[in-house]
């Protein structure tokens, strides 16, 4: 009973808790990683922006009151600076090491509006300026964060600290910090608490909403942008949807003109361990150098018809393929799409073999099917190639596998 609460808090409380992670575990790591590196500038910017505004409001306040209030009141809102700025260079300095803590922008945020309270009642409390902080804190959430619940949950805190501070002082469960410019009585006034209470819930309430409203809309349109672009940003190779598009529309082609058509299917070995152990940067330049070893073999040609009827594409994480169409060359001699597509996927993975990127090699397993030989339909046609792909992965990697040579197999064995 113990394990399986501690594996569902595991689940909770990290974004990748499998111990040989997806590709769908390492891009939400990446995601919640640039999260967190988003909430940290941001606090730098607001950091930077109280700085100034202490500088300047400390001299302007000094000229006005005695010495040893300014001392008073001054002391508790520059520690509180001082605070803010040490463990953000901490969050700096370590972020992307706990980056896989799925909360962790959640309870930086909360940590900055409970220092934002305390700054509020050393502040002068109902009439503190510094209750507009958490209209700040409320539209980072709703811009960073991933849901809507917890931005309310931002919401929420705000209402019930800067609530606690007023009510407190109303009841005097805690002294009230007196501050000039204003009549220090008003705080024991029921209805002018209540009434500046009431307002503050409204102006939170109404941030997160239009914060939330403006998100939506954001990633509707990035959704929007996503599926109009066919080009993958990291490899430069044309994306899955492309893929699915052009495989079906030249099986189509291949099936009315009585032609074969064939796939090169590849996968990078145990790139979820590279990832884990080299980072998600690293990662990335690799796979930017396979796509670029995968255009550069899709294209050696020496005719530059043939050139652009081969489709590069990431399909996939870490998974990549080329569509490889029949070719008649010259009148009569036709360019089998098999023999092309094997002859290609061996020069990929030679060449990938003696790839390196920042000193670290890697190597591919790759699986070759032919239309109609290897099915007569898209799903067929791309199952048969990752059966070849899971072929090659299971014997080692580095290998070319044709899914014709798995059929053929099988039917050695049944007889």
């Amino acid at each position: 009973m113990q394990s399986r609460l501690a594996r569902a808090l595991a689940r909770t409380a990290v974004v990748s808790w499998r111990e040989h992670p997806t590709q769908y575990d390492i891009e939400s790591l990446r995601a919640n990683i640039e999260r967190v590196g988003l909430v940290i500038r941001v606090r730098w910017a607001i950091v930077a922006a109280l700085s100034v505004f202490s500088v300047v409001a400390a001299y302007v306040y000094a000229q006005e009151v005695p010495f040893r209030q300014f001392v008073t009141n001054m002391t508790v809102p520059a520690f509180a600076l001082v605070f803010v700025m040490s463990y953000n260079t901490f969050y700096q300095m370590t972020y992307r090491k706990v980056g896989n803590v799925a909360f962790l922008n959640q309870a930086q945020l909360i940590f900055d509006i409970i220092v934002t309270t305390v700054l509020v009642y050393y502040s002068g409390g109902v009439y503190s300026w510094f209750s507009a902080m958490y209209l700040l804190f409320i539209l980072e959430g709703a811009f960073i964060l991933p849901k809507k619940w917890h931005v309310w949950l931002l919401v929420m805190v705000s209402v019930v600290l800067y609530g606690f501070v007023l009510g407190a002082e109303y009841l005097r469960w805690i002294p009230h910090v007196d501050v000039p410019f204003v009549t220090n009585h008003l705080f024991a006034n029921g209805t002018y608490v209540l009434v500046r209470y009431l307002w503050k819930i409204t102006m939170y309430g109404g941030a997160g909403t239009i914060g939330i409203l403006m998100m939506q809309r954001i990633h509707i349109r990035e959704k929007e942008l996503r599926e109009s672009s066919f080009v993958d940003e990291t490899t430069g190779l044309f994306n899955r949807p492309y893929f699915h598009r052009v495989l079906a529309a030249e099986i189509e082609r291949a099936r009315r003109g009585g032609r074969d058509l064939a796939i090169i299917v590849a996968d990078v070995h145990k790139f979820a361990e590279l990832n884990r152990v080299f980072g998600l940067d690293v990662g990335d330049e690799i796979l930017a150098a396979l796509g670029g070893v995968l255009r550069e073999v899709s294209h050696d040609d020496e005719l530059d018809e043939v050139r652009d009827l081969h489709v590069a594409c990431r399909v996939g994480g870490e998974e990549m393929a080329i569509i490889v169409p029949q070719f008649a060359r010259y009148e009569g001699e036709v360019a089998p799409a098999g023999d092309r597509a094997m002859a290609m996927a061996e020069e990929f993975r030679s060449r990938v073999e003696g790839l390196r990127v920042r000193g670290l090699s890697v190597t591919v397993s790759v699986g070759v099917a032919v239309f109609p030989a290897d099915g007569h339909t898209f799903d067929a046609l791309v199952d048969a190639a990752d059966r070849a792909l899971y072929e090659a992965s299971d014997a080692g990697g580095n290998r070319v596998v044709a899914a014709g040579t798995l059929d053929q197999s099988v039917e050695d064995e049944e007889q």
